[in-house]
């Protein structure tokens, strides 16, 4: 049984269906106050600042700790959780038709081990059809989602190529964590 520090369903998700048990159970961190000059300087301290904000109110004793955060980078741009509906659709037409990486960073730590891992899953997207990102912004399903961008639901059909795991894209890198779980 591991504690899965963050709030993510997608993630919990991951682990459900890869069938790892766990619960979640996590403090807050403010990544606002990140300064970071590339994506994956961005996502390292956003992870950094998650899992010592929840090791000192949790510890890893008595179970294990992941913690995760991901990140969207298109032409250079660190995009991260858009504010509103009008910043989500900024942000989905500057992947629209683009090469768009997503970051994930975790941090895995038990009594035996401590696991970091920065991995990057890069897909470059069609357009995206105007009609079917107008009806996926008013959904709201992008709330939350590092860059508006649910590789799993809206940008799939999109999708024309991958380097990379789509667990990476959604929040963790499974094929790394469960070599060690």
């Amino acid at each position: 049984m591991i504690r899965l520090a963050s709030s993510s369903a997608t993630r919990a998700k991951l682990l459900r269906e890869a069938g790892i048990s766990f619960f979640q159970e996590s403090v807050d961190f403010d990544e606002d106050s990140i300064v970071a000059s590339s994506p994956k300087n961005f996502v390292y301290q956003a992870t950094m600042g998650k899992y010592d904000a929840n090791l000192k109110e949790f510890g890893c004793k008595e179970y294990p700790l992941l913690v995760a955060d991901t990140v969207v980078s298109t032409r250079g741009k660190i995009l991260r959780k858009a504010k509103s509906a009008e910043e989500a659709k900024e942000i989905l037409l500057m992947q629209s038709g683009s090469v768009t990486s997503i970051i994930t960073c975790m941090i895995f730590e038990s009594l035996q081990m401590k696991i970091i891992d920065i991995s990057s899953t890069t897909y470059l997207f069609r357009e995206f059809n105007p009609e079917d990102m107008e009806r996926f912004l008013h959904s709201g399903e992008w709330m939350g989602k590092a860059g508006a961008c649910m590789v799993e639901g809206f940008c799939k059909p999109y999708i024309q190529s991958t380097q990379g795991h789509q667990s990476t894209a959604m929040g963790l890198n499974l094929e790394i964590l469960k070599r060690f779980i």
